[in-house]
């Protein structure tokens, strides 16, 4: 009676496809690195009450910044989720603005400002790096500055106003193209001295 030949090839099938490490064989090559990094710091959804019912739509909000001193703040709102990311990520192209920081990436003076109920305050901190928390730290990483320390003042939990309030804070220091539109009067507090920003926007030089 003869008996049965070993099967030699291994469990799951033959592996000949398959490369070192346990990689199988394909493209060798990655996905394109984005312009700008970016980082969703608000995303919620939005119900409208129409006559016959309800309409569920998301508004996302983000930020972009090449961690080279440009850094920008989009809104985008759509039916679908990655609808809105698309025109966040698009409006905080168009709002980019590019920051006149130190040779060491910091903040040349002291910044504050106030959106809404929102109130932050950066100053600069020479070799202590970056000390803040919540949407401050998002924004200082992504738009590349050193060497600062953040705090939100007021006792808002609003991610999105705060963020604005970062924003406007650092418009003294900031170069744009286009106009930067602003919801709301706020004041900007530069070296100790309140400047007062209109609702109808500002054109930064």
């Amino acid at each position: 009676m003869d008996t049965p030949k070993p099967n030699n090839s291994t469990r799951g099938g033959d592996n000949r496809d398959r490369k070192p490490g346990g990689r199988r064989g394909g493209s060798s090559f990655g996905r394109p690195k984005p312009e700008f990094d970016q980082k969703i710091i608000n995303i919620r959804r939005v119900t409208r009450v129409v006559a016959g019912g309800r309409r569920f739509s998301f508004s996302v909000a983000l930020i972009a910044g090449d961690k080279k001193g440009a850094i920008g703040l989009g809104l985008g709102k759509a039916g679908d989720t990655a609808l809105a990311i698309n025109k966040a990520v698009r409006n905080a192209k168009k709002n980019m603005v590019r920051l006149k920081l130190t040779k060491t990436m910091s903040i040349p003076h002291e910044l504050s400002a106030k959106f809404s109920s929102s109130q932050v305050r950066l100053l600069p901190n020479k070799g202590r790096g970056l000390v803040a928390g919540s949407v401050i730290r998002d924004i200082i990483k992504i738009s590349g500055m050193r060497d600062i320390t953040g705090k939100i003042v007021s006792n808002s939990k609003n991610k999105l106003n705060n963020a604005k309030a970062v924003m406007t804070a650092l418009l003294p220091i900031s170069e744009k193209h286009a106009k930067v539109v602003i919801d709301a009067p706020v004041t900007v507090v530069v070296e100790g001295k309140e400047v007062v920003i209109p609702a109808d926007g500002v054109e930064v030089k």
